[in-house]
């Protein structure tokens, strides 16, 4: 049985780097994951007073729809000044709300950092991982994923040109196969 993931890039820059990532892993997938990139780079900055007023914008009603039916969730995101963009954080203020109605709730899910820095997004893997807790994301532990030095791991056409990266993402994709298997509800 096939599981859908939804992908989620924290990056809205053309050239993204994340995205190009998240491009690969979805190629690098067992045939277990159906991978698709969900965007949230048109989302309304979220405001409790549109759901408690009844009245959410068009915008959030259709990513919450659109995020339900998937079985797991991954994040590939940069750092933004040691922390989560923006743009993600929106993505999951708005998937937790209204109260008891998140879309987040018991889908297992993993996160990887991408970074032209050394570090590999090291602080933004973990600020990521505190909310996902309080989302009751079951997120993988290991392998651990700080992707540093993206500048040089793409070609032209945004294949990854390491060899030991390659394989590094091909366990990590098949671990995380493993992990949504075993923690699907």
């Amino acid at each position: 049985m096939s599981r859908k993931i939804a992908v989620f890039v924290g990056s809205l820059r053309k050239g993204s780097f994340n995205r190009k990532m998240a491009k690969v892993l979805a190629a690098l997938a067992p045939e277990s994951l159906e991978m698709e990139i969900v965007e949230i780079g048109g989302l309304p900055l979220y405001n409790q007073d549109y759901d408690d007023e009844g009245n959410p914008p068009p915008e959030y009603v259709a990513f919450r729809e659109r995020v339900k039916p998937f079985d797991g969730v991954l994040f590939v995101t940069p750092e933004y000044n040691r922390s989560v963009p923006a743009v993600l954080k929106n993505a999951l203020d708005v998937g937790s709300r209204p109260f008891g109605q998140s879309v987040w709730s018991g889908k297992p899910g993993a996160v990887m950092t991408v970074s032209p820095g050394a570090i590999g997004g090291f602080g933004a893997n973990h600020h990521l991982r505190q909310s996902l807790v309080f989302l009751d994301i079951p997120t993988m532990q290991q392998p651990e994923a700080y992707i540093g030095g993206a500048a040089q791991l793409f070609d032209a056409d945004g294949a990854i040109t390491n060899e030991g990266t390659r394989g590094f993402l091909t366990t990590f994709m098949t671990t995380f196969a493993a992990w949504v298997e075993r923690n699907s509800r």
